[in-house]
């Protein structure tokens, strides 16, 4: 067995109704609360704001984070943490709210520059007190040490240190009960490209990431389907929650790869959501990644389906592409980049783009030059 470094993330609280435990968990002071209008109208954040006021703690709500938040954004809530004197932060909604608040948490405690701490291991300060609650099941933020910002008009730049890694992670299901059935399904299917990215990893797979990840795929694969048709469903919600939690230490440990570079400028450029963007490049990215990774992609399809045991391993492996694909039709998500409008024409930047984000490409099981994103592009269109 290879030697190998593994972080479990923060520590974890499940549990319906667990976001009421929040103002028991932080020390006494001004608390930078980051989270977005719509959760904040929706109501999903009264419990966590009522826990920290029976504390006699104040909430300073900043809830300006929009979907990719951009560098100004990120900006803004510092700004406001250092004007209130905020001595903790707490996280609440998607992947948006919670990857500001980690970067925030960080930048509020050391007042390092920004420009110095894009990239893998290079802050190594210690950050407030954080606590971070996912109102979907997909991005798996509140278990990793990543933080993806827009910077400039399109171009997505990442932090990704154990620094940024929450003091507590809290999973609670009624948060999750009123999602739109199409951000259930795109969230989902986001977690499950997660495990399948950490579990055939190039560089920092290992057992314990492997564990994790299959356990998460078996989880969502299960349910994804459930809480899109039966969105009251508390089980289903609760195994989506953590599935995508499981997904989410997973590839902390064991790093994304091509699936994700080539989402980024979907998401950059056409403002598509980061889960659906991921389910538009996943099959053909696992097909161009078949011929090295057959043994790993056949254990999953086993996983999945598991009629196909007793074939050979290249059935095996396609059932994982066919099933992924099932799943992700079924749940109603588009199939095809021209419905999110791509075109032809945009072909030649989105490749030059994806080649920006080599953290994530030296991860994938074979290489992926810009000819090769070209062509899986195309094939997406």
């Amino acid at each position: 067995m290879k030697a190998f470094d593994f972080h479990y993330g923060p520590r974890l609280i499940a549990g319906a109704g667990a976001t009421e435990r929040i103002g028991a968990l932080l020390p006494q002071g001004r608390c930078l609360f980051v989270t977005d209008a719509q959760v904040l109208n929706l109501g999903l954040a009264d419990a966590a704001l009522a826990s920290l006021a029976a504390q006699g703690m104040e909430a300073v709500i900043f809830d300006a984070v929009e979907a990719d938040p951009s560098l100004g954004t990120l900006e803004a809530a510092v700004a406001l943490g250092q004007e209130m004197g905020c001595t903790s932060v707490v996280g609440l909604g998607g992947g948006s709210p919670m990857d500001v608040a980690k970067l925030a948490a960080y930048l509020l405690a050391t007042g390092e520059d920004l420009d110095t701490l894009w990239g893998v291991g290079r802050a190594l300060g210690k950050r407030l007190p954080l606590i971070l609650v996912p109102t979907t099941a997909g991005t798996g933020s509140e278990a990793t040490p990543v933080t993806i910002i827009t910077v400039g008009d399109n171009e997505k730049r990442g932090v990704s240190s154990a620094a940024l890694i929450a003091d507590h992670a809290i999973l609670d299901a009624q948060l999750t009960l009123g999602l739109p059935r199409h951000v259930t399904a795109a969230t989902g299917i986001d977690a499950m490209v997660h495990a399948i990215e950490a579990f055939t990893s190039a560089r920092l797979k290992n057992p314990l990431s492997d564990l994790l990840a299959k356990d998460a795929l078996r989880l969502l694969s299960a349910n994804l389907l459930i809480a899109c048709d039966d969105p009251a469903n508390m089980e289903a919600r609760s195994a989506m929650l953590v599935g995508a939690h499981l997904a989410g230490v997973a590839f902390a440990n064991a790093p994304v790869a091509a699936v994700h570079a080539l989402a980024y400028p979907l998401g950059g450029h056409f403002h598509v959501p980061h889960g659906l963007s991921n389910a538009l490049m996943l099959p053909h990215v696992l097909r161009h990644n078949m011929a090295h990774a057959l043994p790993l992609y056949a254990e999953l399809g086993c996983l999945l389906v598991p009629d196909v045991r007793g074939e050979g391993m290249q059935a095996q492996a396609s059932a994982l592409i066919e099933r992924m694909g099932a799943l992700s039709a079924a749940s109603g998500l588009p199939q095809r980049l021209s419905e999110v409008g791509v075109g032809a024409d945009h072909l030649d930047m989105l490749a030059r783009e994806a080649m920006k984000q080599e953290r994530l490409l030296i991860n994938n099981p074979c290489p992926v030059g810009e000819a090769d994103a070209r062509r899986l592009y195309e094939a997406a269109l």
